[in-house]
């Protein structure tokens, strides 16, 4: 088995810097536009993540992170003024898309921040901070693919608790890719491969990295003159024997 993977936060839609409407639509295109074998995408908008299928051609499992306020009205609240309300209205998921040439297994999710109320929601601006997982199968091999986005805090041991959380609840995957953004720079994971500097991450555990963890350039995600995201999708490589 061969997999060229990548991974990306979408910032909601939005450029950087900060340009009018949202953006979604041609960002996950862009990411999925050469038929990869595996995206993990962070920051995706409720009702973004009902699209997914469609703009990726690829099969999109999600697990929510934030519920929308709004309902249908908040995509149209929020592309008024990205900057200020981002998520707050929109809700927010995590995703995995993958190529359709798998066969698609068990979809899991852990929160990593069971300790968060609904007070921290709605008044703190807390986040509700998930793992999912998903296990995929080709030609009889098989691996567990998952995507998390860790919390960011002035206490690097808050994420750091979270990525712990979330290798326990891994840690039966023999042969698995760890996706996302972890908010904590070249953080490492006990039995993954090594993180590259930075905070967003592809780590490998069972298999070989055989090329990367690459950062797109920026010129890259770069269209109409505009920067997609404030974060650069993360690319690698992987291969595997049964």
């Amino acid at each position: 088995m061969r997999l060229l993977v990548r991974s990306w936060n979408l910032y909601h839609g939005r450029t950087h810097p900060q340009s009018s409407g949202l953006h979604l639509e041609a960002m996950v295109r862009l990411v999925t536009a050469d038929a990869p074998d595996v995206v993990a995408l962070q920051e995706v908008p409720l009702w973004a993540a009902k699209q997914l299928d469609d703009w990726s051609g690829m099969s999109a499992s999600w697990a929510m992170t934030m519920p929308a306020l709004l309902g249908p009205l908040a995509r149209r609240v929020t592309a008024s003024d990205p900057e200020r309300y981002r998520s707050s209205l929109t809700g927010q998921a995590n995703a995995l898309l993958v190529n359709p040439h798998f066969d698609v297994g068990r979809h899991r999710r852990v929160v990593l921040n069971p300790g968060l109320t609904r007070q921290d929601w709605l008044l703190r601006g807390g986040q509700r901070r998930v793992c999912q997982s998903l296990e995929v199968e080709r030609d009889g091999e098989g691996i567990v693919l998952a995507n998390l986005h860790a919390s960011k805090s002035p206490d690097p041991e808050l994420g750091g608790r979270e990525i712990q959380h979330a290798a326990a609840f891994l840690a039966d995957a023999s042969r698995c890719v760890l996706c996302g953004d972890f908010n904590l720079d070249r953080h490492p994971v006990p039995g993954f491969s090594e993180p590259i500097g930075g905070i967003d991450q592809i780590l490998v555990r069972g298999a070989e990295v055989e090329r990367g963890p690459d950062v797109w350039p920026v010129e890259r995600r770069t269209v109409g003159g505009m920067v997609l995201s404030d974060h650069a999708p993360v690319e690698a490589v992987i291969s595997s024997t049964s």
